[in-house]
């Protein structure tokens, strides 16, 4: 409470948290999202520090949350043979349809939205059988859900995730 209080007597909006980047972790970032098993040695030679800094600052922002790093596949190239991002419209509270879809494990991505749907949520599936098991059991159960709408991925054109930092 005391931070909101604070927040309103300088002016600023509480539920913005000042960045946490400095201009280092910013180039390590930049590095990282360009080549995820970049060596500690390779990114102190490029940010400028010691292995051992970088290794910290590393840690500090998988830590934080602030990134990951993970390997980033393509599934319809691992055998499965369907991905579809399904819109999704909701009655009442969305945040409690969110929640429930991010816990379906074949689910992958849950987008609370301004626009046609409330909601969108990519899925990832072994066959269309799975795929209606999905939809019709387990997404359109979801108390709150009214309508989905789903796009079948047909190739994947473009993925990426090297946008820099600000």
């Amino acid at each position: 409470m005391e931070l909101v209080a604070n927040a309103r007597v300088l002016g600023k909006n509480p539920h913005v948290t000042e960045p946490v980047l400095d201009d280092v972790n910013k180039r390590i970032i930049e590095q990282l999202q360009r080549d995820g098993r970049m060596s500690y040695a390779a990114l102190a030679k490029v940010v400028g520090l010691s292995e051992a800094a970088v290794r910290q600052r590393v840690q500090r922002l998988l830590d934080t949350g602030v990134m990951q790093i993970v390997a980033v596949t393509d599934p319809l190239t691992l055998g499965f043979a369907r991905q579809v991002m399904i819109g999704i419209k909701v009655e009442g509270d969305i945040r409690p349809v969110a929640k429930a879809l991010a816990e379906v494990p074949e689910i992958d991505y849950v987008v609370i939205c301004a626009g046609g749907y409330d909601l969108l949520a990519e899925l990832v599936c072994t066959d269309d059988e799975h795929l209606l098991d999905l939809i019709n059991d387990t997404v359109r159960s979801v108390p709150g859900v009214t309508a989905t709408e789903t796009f079948v991925y047909l190739k994947l054109a473009k993925q990426t995730y090297a946008w820099g930092t600000r």
